[in-house]
């Protein structure tokens, strides 16, 4: 029997890789069911997307991989989140906002919430405390790369090693 009922994972996954693939399969394994969501919109992303125009930080190849990924395993179920509107005043992402818009897909029995950011302990704890924030390779000993690394790679071949 799985430890949780119910578990989220979310992202930008500008791109999906190596490193997100190692969260959902431990969500996956301590959770009788969890919701992979791909936050898409936001402020950071525009911005991310200014400088870089590659096809493969798109959100339909994003969608794509993400969708991919969790056909991989029978308890995830994917899902895309406009988050477009949900700003600051100063045009910054407001997670806050974007929490109903969370809680509206996962529903009341959400226990556990994903994550390789300690970081992101405070929100977590506000926006859903009655889920455990798990906290998967936060040193990132199993793979140790994050997306403005891949991002930021002239090397294709280097870039292909990390993405999924």
């Amino acid at each position: 029997m799985k430890k949780y009922k119910v578990g989220m994972y979310g992202g930008k996954f500008m791109p999906l890789h190596k490193g997100h693939n190692y969260c959902i399969e431990r969500a996956t394994s301590e959770c009788e069911k969890v919701y992979v969501i791909l936050f898409y919109g936001g402020a950071d992303e525009l911005k991310i997307l200014e400088h870089n125009k590659d096809e493969y930080l798109s959100v339909e190849d994003r969608e794509k991989h993400m969708r991919n990924i969790c056909k991989q395993y029978d308890n995830a179920i994917p899902v895309l989140i406009d988050v477009s509107k949900c700003r600051l005043a100063n045009g910054e992402e407001d997670w806050d906002a974007e929490t109903p818009l969370v809680r509206e897909v996962v529903g009341p029995e959400l226990n556990a919430v994903y994550s390789s950011e300690p970081s992101y302990g405070p929100y977590f704890n506000r926006a859903y405390p009655e889920a455990e924030h798990r906290i998967v390779d936060w040193k990132r000993i199993k793979y140790p790369i994050s997306g403005t690394q891949i991002r930021d790679m002239d090397n294709l071949k280097e870039r292909e090693k990390w993405i999924i």
